[in-house]
């Protein structure tokens, strides 16, 4: 899998293309491209992230690292009609689609920036992520440093990641990342899933 389209203009033309998926329980059309993650179907992690998780919060802040053409974002959106979901990508061209697609589903509540983009005190009650394991250890050390801290207290972030890309050895990193944040924080595996592991961070107590 090439991992340029997370650091770099996407290549090629920016040529959109429409696809069925299920998100929500609902059946949608969305647009998506080539120069972006996944541009044909929901990939398996995120399906097994979407699978396995609870319901995001009801209401607040609500955040999609690494959002892609949406389907994380779209799916919290309409799971949680009452909260602002902040769809953050490096990828312009993802951005654009998550946009695109929010506005063609209706989504008021749906806001797609780049990370810069997000104000610095920004607390998030839910975070989900499919986060990019392949950019290599520190970018994504310095991106999980970056947004797990910002959970709200009492908020949950949940990732999926595969087991054989590391999901182990990460988890036992964001234990001790966490832990010199100097707060509330806990990380746990929750559940594995045809190759992936979903993982768990609360600000707060686990349970």
């Amino acid at each position: 899998m090439n991992s340029s389209h997370y650091f770099s203009a996407p290549e090629g033309p920016f040529s959109r293309r429409r696809i069925n998926v299920e998100l929500a329980s609902r059946q949608v059309e969305v647009s998506t491209s080539a120069g972006i993650f996944s541009p044909e179907a929901v990939d398996k992690g995120t399906q097994v992230l979407l699978r396995e998780v609870p319901a995001p919060a009801a209401s607040g802040q609500l955040l999609d690292i690494g959002c892609g053409w949406g389907p994380l974002a779209l799916t919290m959106a309409m799971l949680s009609p009452d909260a602002t979901v902040w769809a953050v990508d490096i990828n312009e061209r993802a951005r654009v689609l998550c946009a695109e697609n929010a506005a063609a589903l209706g989504l008021e509540n749906v806001r797609v920036c780049a990370p810069e983009e997000v104000p610095a005190g920004q607390r998030f009650a839910t975070i989900w992520s499919n986060p990019p394991i392949r950019i290599g250890k520190p970018a994504l050390h310095e991106l999980l440093e970056l947004w797990l801290p910002r959970l709200d207290e009492g908020g949950e972030a949940w990732l999926v990641v595969q087991k054989n890309l590391g999901a182990d050895s990460l988890l036992t990193w964001m234990t001790s990342m966490l832990a010199v944040v100097g707060e509330d924080f806990s990380a746990e595996r929750t559940a594995s899933s045809k190759g992936f592991r979903i993982l768990r961070v609360a600000r707060g107590r686990i349970g």
